[in-house]
């Protein structure tokens, strides 16, 4: 057990370097969504429409991006996968206008779903299968720490500098994640052509449909707040830049704690972990608009909601690796699609409650509403799946 861990950490430490950078570049444009805006002159849900050109890219990228790089080995795929990165941080970075920018972060998106997905599979198959959803956490931990440090000095880095240059900074995280990958992953043997066909009936499962259903609305949730939490805190806790920042690190800490307790909660069951986070997740979000009046009820708030939010990851990502056992690869990275586009509906639901002048209040009561319908889907599959269990036995 010992020799498994000290075997696990170089492999696991690199794929969190991979996720700190796409966590930097996924998660900073909200900070720096009124930057963006004024920069590219467009309006702040216009702006907004970035975050979930990501998020489609990303939807679509994942399952095209895994067929494609499934017949290379691991190594090669993922770094691979972090040059494309690379590239797309660069092209934002030098984006003349609006539509220019739209169209690099759909081609830096289509790095981040098979990235995850395959990383999920190799953290997965480093360790002892009791303890893979803690490993899958692991990885993600690069992705809640990229919003303690990547996102904030992002932030910052853009309203100091420039928004080309946050951009540009993100990309020599590419560069190195490509380094680290190289070194820690062994070369291994070149991949299989996958089975497209027998793959693809494994994902029309209804279990693993509701899986994925239930990571959509989870990250739609999320992302109902995350979009425009900057907007949001400048309206309604009048907060200033240097708060803003110190509210996305605050955030960053959330998810960090969320996601090492999600994965802890997961190892011991999948559907208990999703259904108490979700839980959690939806009360925060109703309660927020009472709560984020003042600095110190906004701080603590989108602590504990950023601990609730991300702590959904691990059992979500794990539940539908599952629930689609035959092809864990390309369920893996679907889902971090399903998740994206959670993302993208999330982003425009908040925009549509801004557009109807509903105000930024209402914004994380929407994204309440979201997460008690994803807590909703998890009872209805285990309701399903008590008789198929019994009928097993």
């Amino acid at each position: 057990m010992q020799d498994m861990k000290q075997g696990s950490r170089w492999p696991l430490l690199a794929l969190a370097i991979g996720a700190f950078g796409i966590g930097t570049t996924e998660f900073s444009p909200m900070g720096l969504l009124p930057v963006i805006a004024d920069g590219v002159d467009v309006s702040i849900p216009t702006a907004g429409m970035l975050v979930s050109a990501y998020a489609l890219g990303v939807m679509i990228g994942a399952p095209v991006m895994t067929l494609l790089f499934s017949r290379f080995g691991k190594r090669t795929a993922l770094m691979a996968l972090m040059a494309i990165f690379t590239i797309g941080n660069l092209m934002s970075a030098m984006a003349p206008d609006y539509w220019t920018l739209l169209l690099a972060r759909l081609v830096t998106s289509l790095n981040h779903g098979a990235f995850f997905g395959l990383g999920a599979v190799v953290a997965a198959s480093v360790v002892p299968r009791d303890k893979a959803a803690s490993a899958v956490a692991t990885m993600f931990m690069g992705l809640t720490i990229a919003n303690v440090g990547g996102v904030p000095a992002a932030t910052w880095l853009g309203q100091q500098i420039g928004w080309r240059m946050s951009f540009a900074a993100t990309a020599v995280l590419g560069l190195l994640a490509i380094a680290a990958l190289w070194m820690a992953l062994p070369k291994g043997e070149p991949g299989q052509r996958p089975d497209v066909r027998r793959e693809l009936k494994v994902l029309i499962r209804p279990e693993v449909v509701v899986a994925m259903l239930t990571t959509m609305l989870g990250a739609s949730a999320m992302f109902t707040l995350y979009t425009y939490v900057a907007p949001m805190l400048e309206t309604l806790t009048a907060a200033s830049g240097g708060f803003v920042t110190l509210s996305l690190m605050l955030i960053g800490l959330g998810f960090t704690a969320g996601n090492w307790l999600g994965g802890r909660v997961a190892d011991w069951s999948l559907d208990g972990a999703a259904a108490i986070f979700l839980a959690a997740l939806a009360v925060i979000m109703l309660a927020a608009p009472l709560l984020i009046g003042s600095h110190v009820g906004a701080a603590v708030t989108l602590l504990i909601w950023g601990a609730a939010a991300f702590a959904i990851v691990p059992p979500v990502q794990m539940r539908v690796m599952q629930a689609a056992s035959e092809a864990p690869g390309l369920a893996s990275s679907i889902n971090i699609g399903a998740f994206n586009l959670g993302n993208a509906v999330g982003a425009a639901v908040g925009g549509a409650v801004i557009s109807l002048g509903l105000g930024y209040a209402a914004v994380p009561v929407a994204g309440g509403l979201l997460a008690a319908v994803g807590l909703a889907l998890v009872w209805l599959g285990r309701r399903k799946a008590v008789p198929a269990v019994a009928c097993s036995a």
